[in-house]
């Protein structure tokens, strides 16, 4: 058997990374709040950075920064900047996709692991090598490739030559992100960090002799939505990733919340560890690892490009609705002499509820809200505003860094 891959987690926020930490990550990617391919997302400052990357560091875990733009000639001169600035907080690896970038991240921060990002189309052993000889400590396949053809790139690439791939989560419409959609229809540059996601969005068709006149593309009353993948997941799929000599497994989602992560994060930690201890272990736990992945908000799952080109089943044709069975109310940031849960309330929740206790250890622990205080004291029937530091007396009695959550309402189904 292959060595174990590491497992690479993103995060938006220093609330993010911590859960990422905690809920089993070896490795987490984040950006900066300039040259990162998520512009939407919260990002982090500079401050936030060095503290993100002490936690992770105090904890085994590394940090990987992106970087992964396509830069234009003016924003050459802020990128040196930038890299001299993370050449100082010293996290464990920069990501990047432009050659320009490469080049200043090579002379500026040398000491620093260069990743090679998916958004340079790295489809061939040759590209591999290139990058290699460059100097690139790793590279990340296109989402478009199979396993048989990561299989023939290990082959064909130093034993030193990391090859990381996305196994979980949104899959773009556009050739390895590179998508011009949302520049077209709203002037954000999705090369720029600033997608607006419009393959999510409701499309009729005009016929050439017929212009102005749409015609819907019927799959219900609702219309299609044509564009729209179905998400992937590859957890019941470990054995053949292992066996096509991938090093890291990453998981999409900067722009996630803290409950997803640690979800999907506890997910693929137990399901990896079980495979590495015994596969017979792996494949007797397999209904708790689909049950889990399911916890997650997604919309549907496919297994993407790994075993050919998709087809019609891997889109989503009638609705662009996440399923998602739960909702994220916070993370226990401390307990009180008299037991109280002290938490950053994030969606409401009432006296009387059952709720969930979501542990870094794989269990669930059902548990009744009992009291709802406010920092002065002041009891609540319920947590309304977000973001509120309440104290929460649960039935049940949580640890720090749990996870509390709540069952979604709505049957499950929220806007994406």
């Amino acid at each position: 058997m292959r060595n174990k891959p590491e497992l690479l987690i993103p995060a938006n926020n220093l609330e993010v990374l911590k859960t990422a930490v905690n809920y089993g990550a070896d490795a987490i990617y984040i950006g900066g709040q300039a040259f990162s391919l998520r512009a939407k997302a919260h990002n982090f400052s500079k401050e936030e950075m060095a503290e993100g990357i002490k936690f992770a560091h105090e904890h085994g875990v590394h940090i990987h920064v992106t970087a992964n733009i396509m830069a234009h000639n003016y924003d050459l001169e802020a990128a040196e900047k930038y890299f001299k600035e993370l050449a100082e907080l010293k996290p464990d690896a920069v990501l990047v996709a432009d050659p320009g970038m490469f080049s200043i991240a090579k002379r500026v921060c040398p000491e620093l692991e260069i990743h090679i990002s998916t958004q340079a189309n790295n489809t061939n052993y040759e590209t591999f090598n290139f990058w290699y000889k460059m100097g690139a400590k790793r590279v990340v396949c296109a989402r478009e490739l199979s396993l048989n053809e990561i299989k023939e790139i290990r082959k064909h690439v130093p034993d030193d030559l990391e090859i990381e791939a996305f196994i979980h989560g949104a899959m773009c419409i556009s050739y390895s992100g590179r998508c011009l959609l949302s520049n077209y229809f709203t002037g954000r540059d999705a090369n720029k960090g600033a997608c607006t996601h419009p393959c999510r969005w409701k499309y009729a068709v005009v016929e050439e002799s017929r212009p102005g006149e749409y015609l819907p593309v019927y799959e219900n009353e609702r219309g299609t939505f044509i564009f729209n993948s179905k998400d992937l997941c590859m957890v019941d799929h470990l054995p053949d990733l292992v066996d096509a000599g991938i090093d890291s497994l990453k998981i999409e989602g900067r722009m996630k919340t803290a409950l997803y992560v640690a979800t999907v994060a506890r997910t693929y930690r137990r399901a990896i560890d079980d495979y590495f201890e015994s596969p017979e272990k792996y494949q007797s736990n397999m209904d708790w690892y689909k049950d889990e992945i399911a916890k997650c908000t997604y919309r549907q799952f496919t297994t993407g490009f790994y075993y050919g080109k998709p087809n019609e089943e891997t889109q989503i044709y009638d609705s662009n609705t996440y399923v998602n069975e739960y909702t994220y109310l916070g993370i226990v940031g401390d307990i009180t002499k008299d037991g109280k849960a002290r938490l950053e309330q994030r969606n409401k929740f009432s006296v009387g509820e059952t709720i969930e206790i979501m542990k870094t250890d794989g269990r669930d622990i059902e548990t009744k809200v009992l009291g709802i205080y406010a920092e002065d004291g002041t009891s609540q029937e319920s947590a309304p505003h977000p973001q509120q530091i309440v104290y929460v007396d649960l039935s049940v009695k949580p640890e720090v860094n749990d996870i509390l959550r709540i069952h979604a309402p709505q049957n499950g189904k929220v806007r994406g």
